[in-house]
């Protein structure tokens, strides 16, 4: 053999053993693909067993009620706050990757979600419009099965889960940058609702455009006077000339891109989803650390999950040192307070009122220790709840 074919045969063996890696690679491929589809198959059939268990949960929850003596005993209850946190904190505790612990966590609540959808459909009211982070919130407790209820004011959610509207309502009560949502702490007030369960969602604002905006051409950009005012530093960087106009929400901001080609909106991922939008620029803000508490508004008492907080209002009598009178007890007893906020207490002139965030139960020794001696010190003293704390 010549030295030049010699060579021509050198050359044309990487190619054969190209094609073979090529072909050793694809049946890898396709050997790990039929193992995904295997256990697909396996998540499927393990997901509709754990749907036929929760339906007949359901049957005995209702077999109870129907079979109980108790002259007041209702329709039974479906949803368990302390239940359900108690499953996603197992979740994330066993969780051993490569999924984050509260990527897997969120998987579960969604399976969770359809499941009590099975039992019984949730109605869940929120301070709307659709695409709010209060909106986010409630997706984000109850899982995207829910019926959700978007409503204009905060009185609004109250009135309707009193009525029996909606089972459950989700209302901001705080904001790690704004300070305390009055309006909600005012609505407890003049209700009976209870606390049942939180929310912590931090706040991410993106710079959204619809399909036919002319982004070139932006001159308006709409969003709720926070969110503006949390991202004001990154527009006097990026749109310094562009108007700013405040909306009655980030939700309705988002909306109003739909009919304008040269306006752009601030606001959270689920107002991206809900409305069709892009996301030019994400997470915008200017903390990025920023946060938003809801609360959960329900009926019902809610039994020990094994990490809870406990919220009580308090009314004071009008003298010197009430205050330090009230926080004596928390102390003496190793109660933990988290907050505390203070109301006028309507209608009275110059009175007012203390809202009070614990650590543990009201079932917890010291906790109820802690209330019974602040009760002969002042006026009256309400639990607004026990109830498990945000775990997601």
């Amino acid at each position: 053999m010549s030295e030049q074919s010699a060579e021509q045969n050198n050359n044309s063996n990487p190619s054969v053993e190209d094609s073979n890696d090529i072909s050793t690679e694809q049946m890898v491929l396709n050997r790990l693909r039929q193992d995904i589809d295997a256990v697909d198959c396996e998540i499927h059939t393990l997901i509709n067993d754990r749907a036929k268990l929760a339906q007949q949960v359901a049957t005995v929850k209702k077999s109870q009620v129907a079979n109980s003596d108790d002259p007041l005993a209702r329709d039974p209850i479906f949803y368990r706050p302390e239940r359900e946190a108690q499953v996603l904190k197992a979740v994330m505790a066993r969780n051993v990757g490569p999924i984050a612990d509260e990527k897997m966590a969120r998987l579960f609540r969604e399976i969770m979600s359809v499941c009590l959808d099975l039992e019984a459909p949730q109605r869940i009211a929120f301070l709307g419009p659709l695409g709010t982070f209060t909106h986010a919130a409630a997706l984000k407790h109850f899982g995207k099965a829910a019926d959700t209820l978007p409503l204009s004011t905060i009185t609004d959610v109250f009135r309707e889960v009193e009525a029996g509207t909606a089972m459950y309502g989700v209302v901001p009560v705080e904001n790690s940058s704004e300070g305390v949502v009055n309006h909600t702490l005012d609505g407890f007030l003049s209700s009976t609702l209870k606390i049942i369960g939180e929310v912590e969602l931090p706040i991410h604002q993106n710079f959204l455009v619809a399909e036919h905006t002319k982004v070139d051409g932006i001159s308006r950009i709409y969003s709720h006077q926070q969110s503006l005012a949390q991202c004001r530093h990154w527009l006097d960087v990026n749109y310094p000339n562009v108007e700013r106009v405040a909306v009655s929400s980030n939700g309705e901001a988002a909306r109003r891109l739909k009919n304008e080609w040269h306006s752009a909106a601030i606001a959270g991922d689920v107002a991206a989803a809900e409305y069709d939008l892009h996301k030019l620029y994400a997470n915008i803000e200017d903390n990025p650390s920023n946060t938003t508490r809801f609360l959960i508004i329900g009926h019902e008492s809610i039994a020990p999950s094994g990490q809870d907080k406990t919220s009580i209002v308090v009314s004071a009598h009008d003298k010197a040192g009430a205050l330090i009178e009230i926080l004596k007890p928390l102390s003496y007893h190793g109660v933990s307070m988290t907050s505390i906020e203070t109301r006028p207490e309507r209608p009275n002139k110059w009175a007012y009122v203390f809202f009070i965030d614990m650590d543990g139960h009201i079932q917890d020794p010291n906790v109820s220790a802690a209330i019974a001696d602040i009760r002969p010190l002042v006026k009256d003293v309400r639990i607004l709840g026990s109830y498990p704390k945000a775990v997601l």
